[in-house]
């Protein structure tokens, strides 16, 4: 008895570790919003609370739902005190752990780019940088399906519908909270 309990405790602990050497933290916050912002005289962090309206707003946008109602967004701001973009770190889970990654949008809502942030899954659902640029220039007009308007990841369809779920809900926050339109 004694030896069962001490092989599953090596196990538990065998496989904790293995799941743990699988996660990755690619970039802080920090280091995050200066690669979002390059050479911007200031960058802001804005939190912002959604009303039920709101959340209506985002969801028949295409926004999904939300786990939490606080939005944190971020404005980088250039010469002049001229809006350079906005970013959103968007956290979710991919399969059972999550990933955070950055999106980066022009001060009309455009995608200019994205960057995991943080990966727990196994490494090898990681989504490609390449597959990642097919983004750039996402607008709110863009539907944004997998198999569709986005292509897939092979081997990693979890991590593609995630992501774009994100991409998703960036833009609709964008057009709910940010638009001037």
């Amino acid at each position: 008895m004694r030896s069962s309990r001490w092989i599953a405790v090596v196990l538990s602990v065998a496989v904790l570790g293995a799941s743990s050497v699988q996660a990755r933290v690619f970039l802080g916050r920090t280091d995050a919003l200066a690669w979002a912002f390059p050479g911007v005289e200031r960058i802001e962090e804005q939190s912002l609370l959604l009303s039920d309206g709101q959340l209506d707003e985002i969801r028949a946008l295409g926004g999904g739902e939300r786990e939490s109602r606080l939005i944190r967004f971020y404005t980088g701001y250039g010469p002049g005190d001229a809006v350079v973009g906005y970013a959103l770190i968007d956290i979710h889970n991919v399969r059972t752990l999550p990933e955070a990654f950055l999106i980066v949008l022009s001060p009309e809502g455009e995608v200019q780019r994205l960057r995991v942030l943080a990966f727990h899954e196994p490494i090898e659902y990681l989504p490609p940088e390449r597959w990642l640029d097919q983004f750039s220039g996402a607008r709110g007009s863009a539907p944004l399906r997998v198999g569709r308007d986005v292509h897939g990841i092979a081997g990693s369809t979890l991590t593609a519908y995630a992501v774009t779920g994100g991409i998703r809900r960036a833009i609709a926050l964008y057009r709910v909270l940010l638009s001037k339109e």
